[in-house]
C-alpha cells in the first residue's frame, strides 16, 4: 500500500488498474513561482515541490509516498494547462501535426528506497480536424490537463508515431515504479 500523493484521478486510474493498492490524497504546490529553462527542469521542480509538501503532510515510514507531475512540451515551448479555452486552443494548435514530448518526473520514498524517476513519451500527431478540436474544447476535457493533451482521448486518432509509455503520458511511469515495489 502506498499514498499518491496527488489529486488526480488518470494517476489513481494508472495505479488502479496496474493492481497498486494505494490511498489518495493530495497536496499544495504553487507551480506559478517555478522559473525554468527546460521541460525536465520544470518538471523537476514541481515534483520536488510536491514532494516537500508531502513530506512536511504524511510520514512515509507509515505508508510510502508517491508524488509525480506530468509537463508537455512542443516547437520548444512549455505547455502548461490551459486557464481558458482560448488558451486550450492556441496550446493544442502548438501541437497540431507536431512532435509533442510528454515528461513526467514521479518520486517514490519509502523507509527503504527513494526513486526519482523522469520519463519522456514523444507523440507525433497529425494535423487536428478544426471540427473535432472545437467539439473537445466544448466538452471541456481539456481542464487541468498539462498541454491541454488527452493521449488517451482527443488525441488519441491523430497519433501517428509513438516513442515511450502511455501511462508516462498520462502521467505516472507504473512500468517503471512497478519494477521496484
Amino acid at each position: 500500500m502506498l499514498r499518491l500523493c496527488s489529486t488526480s484521478i488518470t494517476r489513481a486510474d494508472l495505479l488502479f488498474n496496474a493492481n497498486v493498492e494505494f490511498t489518495q490524497n493530495g497536496v499544495d504546490f504553487d507551480e506559478e513561482q517555478i522559473v525554468a529553462n527546460s521541460p525536465k527542469n520544470f518538471v523537476y521542480q514541481a515534483t520536488m515541490g510536491k514532494y516537500r509538501a508531502a513530506l512536511k503532510a504524511f510520514d512515509f515510514n507509515e505508508m510510502p509516498l508517491l508524488v509525480a507531475d506530468t509537463v508537455v512540451t512542443s516547437q520548444n515551448q512549455i505547455l502548461r494547462k490551459a486557464r481558458c479555452v482560448d488558451d486550450a486552443r492556441n496550446i493544442l494548435m502548438t501541437q497540431s501535426g507536431q512532435i509533442t514530448s510528454i515528461v513526467t518526473c514521479m518520486i517514490y520514498k519509502s523507509s527503504a528506497l527513494e526513486l526519482i524517476d523522469i520519463s519522456s513519451t514523444d507523440y507525433l500527431f497529425e494535423k487536428f480536424d478544426m471540427d473535432d478540436l472545437d467539439r473537445y474544447l466544448d466538452s471541456g476535457d481539456w481542464r487541468g490537463k498539462a498541454g491541454a493533451c488527452m493521449v488517451e482521448g482527443f488525441c488519441k486518432s491523430y497519433i501517428k508515431e509513438v516513442r515511450g509509455f502511455e501511462s508516462c503520458a498520462m502521467g505516472l511511469s507504473v512500468e517503471v515504479l512497478k519494477t521496484y515495489l
